[in-house]
C-alpha cells in the first residue's frame, strides 16, 4: 500500500532508515531527523512541481516500512529510488510496492521508462531486479545513461522498465488469470 508522502511519517521513517543495514542504499542520506525532515518537504515540493514523485511504503496496518520514489524526472523518463526498513525484508512488500507504483506511473502518470541505478555491490537489489520479467539491463542500450552514472567509478548497473513492457506483461498476466478462471468454472 502507498500514500503520498506526509511529514507526519518522518519519526517513524528516518529510524527505519538509519539502520545500518538500509542506510547505505538509500540516495537522501541524512544523518539527523530534522534534516530528514527538511528533504522529506523538499521532495513533497519537488512533486509540486512536476520533478519527483515519492509515496510512502505501508504495511497492511497502515504503519510507514519505507519509501518508493521517481526521481530526476525529465520527458517521460526518472530513476526508482526505493528502501524498506530492515524489519520488513524479504516480506514481499517491495514487490508489492513497486507494482503500485510502477501501474500508477504508467497509468496515471505520463512516464514512459523507469530506469534503477543499483550498485553492482548490492546483491540483494540486483537479484530483485533480474527476478521481475518486465526489467532490462541497459547498461548497453543505454550506453549514454550509463557511462554518466559510473563518470567516475564503476559503480553501477543500468536497469530499465519501458511502459510498453510493464503494460504488455500486465495483460499477459490478466488474460492467464482469465483462463484459469475461465477452466476452474468449467470443472465446477
Amino acid at each position: 500500500m502507498l500514500k503520498k508522502r506526509d511529514l507526519n511519517d518522518c519519526h517513524v521513517l528516518f529510524n527505519l532508515m538509519a539502520h545500518p543495514d538500509v542506510f547505505p542504499f538509500v540516495r537522501q542520506k541524512t544523518d539527523s531527523f530534522e534534516e530528514f525532515m527538511f528533504l522529506t518537504k523538499q521532495t513533497i515540493e519537488e512533486e509540486e512541481r512536476g520533478e519527483t514523485i515519492s509515496r510512502t511504503i505501508m504495511d497492511e496496518w497502515y504503519n510507514p516500512i519505507g519509501a518508493i520514489s521517481l526521481y530526476d524526472i525529465q520527458e517521460g523518463c526518472g530513476f526508482l529510488g526505493t528502501w524498506i526498513g530492515q524489519p520488513y525484508f524479504g516480506k514481499g512488500y517491495n514487490k508489492l510496492a513497486k507494482e503500485s507504483f510502477l501501474s500508477e506511473l504508467f497509468y496515471e502518470k505520463d512516464i514512459q521508462t523507469v530506469f534503477m541505478r543499483i550498485r553492482k555491490n548490492n546483491l540483494r537489489s540486483r537479484k530483485a531486479a533480474e527476478k521481475i520479467p518486465y526489467v532490462t539491463l541497459a547498461n548497453e542500450s543505454r550506453a549514454d545513461i550509463y557511462e554518466q552514472l559510473n563518470r567516475k567509478e564503476d559503480l553501477y548497473n543500468l536497469y530499465q522498465i519501458e511502459k510498453d513492457n510493464y503494460m504488455l506483461h500486465q495483460l499477459r498476466n490478466q488474460n492467464q488469470t482469465d483462463v484459469y478462471e475461465e477452466n476452474h468454472l468449467k470443472e465446477a
